[in-house]
């Protein structure tokens, strides 16, 4: 018998940015706190936090996206996250540079400059934790 595996997708304002299936575990931030999410967790509703939204396939392995602020819905099997922007990578270090190099948004656009900023704070904080706990080779 086949495990019934989960589906995400991630949304931008203007496009899809991913939409990936057979999905066994997925991490978000909220301002709880970091929660995962298995196959066959309840249905659930999350505010999510500018950070590092991590999910694993059998195939590919662990897939990390540096996500802006947003909403995160589970319904079933499927996974729906809304968020502003999205920088995706499977290399902590690299999505850091890439999330570094993104243009600051303007300050016009209220807590954006600020959620940034958060997000770039916690690649620093997960490029430092990983390895030292082992989750990175």
């Amino acid at each position: 018998m086949q495990a019934r595996l989960m589906t995400l997708k991630i949304l931008l304002p203007f496009r899809i940015f991913a939409e990936q299936n057979a999905v066994t575990r997925i991490v978000a931030e909220t301002r709880q706190g970091a929660f995962g999410l298995l196959p066959h967790r309840l249905d659930c509703v999350a505010a999510l936090e500018p950070g590092i939204l991590t999910y694993e396939t059998d195939a590919d392995g662990e897939s990390y996206v540096a996500v802006d602020e947003g909403v995160l819905v589970k319904t079933s099997l499927d996974v729906l996250v809304s968020v502003r922007n999205a920088i995706g990578g499977t290399d902590l270090g690299r999505l850091r540079e890439a999330v570094e190099r993104e243009p600051e948004p303007r300050e016009g656009l209220a807590g954006v400059g600020s959620a940034h900023h958060q997000t770039l704070d916690r690649l620093r904080v997960h490029a430092q934790v990983e390895p030292a706990l082992g989750l990175v080779e």
